[in-house]
């Protein structure tokens, strides 16, 4: 037998033993020297096993405490007030976010239609990726006008909260204008970002915020794991 098959056979008995319930969502998985052990390899072999669930979305590592069983996908309401800390939070899941770029630029033709704003305005633009349970379940893109917001960005960096950046300008409340939903397949590098094949299914989402007198405050691009969230729609919000 190949070093190949004995990986993928590791690979899939720990994948049977999950589907069959023996590791429920959210369980840690033994370590890499148990299961070592318990297949006679060595923990390189287990290591790429592991490897390959994670990256199907089966389990997902979390740095220096393990590797655990993927949970259900997360619901995830689109409404008139999308909230990435809150939703997560009323989930039951952990919110994190990682900051890719930060930068204030001029404004593109379509993100200068989307925000009202002449073509080269000004524009804060954020972008990140954002997790559950140290699992990264979206990539997103967000641009601000600069003109209304102009400490956005040092507020962003200090609160890590859209929202709470938002009222240290003084808007207290904003709401969604538009939503519109794709599915797609993930390209190599927001693949490597989510953690999914290249060619993956993900949903992008594409949206505009807008303040209480419908002005655009935000134009946003979301590009979700396909398998790791539930975006859900509510006909009414309480």
């Amino acid at each position: 037998m190949g070093r190949a098959a004995v990986w993928t056979s590791i690979r899939d008995s720990l994948s049977a033993e999950i589907a069959s319930g023996h590791y429920a969502p959210g369980d840690r998985l033994p370590t890499e020297a148990e299961l070592a052990a318990r297949f006679g390899v060595n923990r390189h072999t287990v290591r790429r096993a592991l490897a390959d669930l994670a990256a199907a979305g089966t389990v997902f590592p979390r740095r220096g405490a393990g590797v655990f069983v993927t949970h259900q996908p997360t619901d995830y309401p689109i409404g008139k007030r999308v909230r990435f800390h809150q939703n997560l939070i009323a989930a039951g899941r952990e919110p994190g976010r990682q900051i890719l770029h930060r930068a204030t630029r001029a404004a593109d033709a379509r993100e200068a239609d989307a925000l009202a704003i002449a073509p080269g305005d000004p524009v804060h633009v954020s972008e990140g990726i954002s997790f559950a349970d140290e699992q990264p379940i979206a990539l997103s893109r967000a641009v601000f006008p600069a003109a209304l917001f102009p400490n956005l960005l040092m507020n962003l960096a200090e609160t890590g909260s859209v929202t709470a950046a938002f009222k240290a300008e003084g808007l207290m409340d904003y709401t969604r204008a538009w939503t519109r939903l794709t599915a797609i397949a993930a390209s190599p590098t927001q693949a490597g970002h989510l953690r999914v094949p290249p060619g993956a299914p993900i949903l992008r989402s594409v949206g505009v915020n807008v303040d209480p007198d419908g002005r655009p405050v935000e134009y946003g691009r979301t590009w979700f794991a396909g398998d790791r969230i539930t975006l859900t729609l509510a006909d009414h919000e309480v």
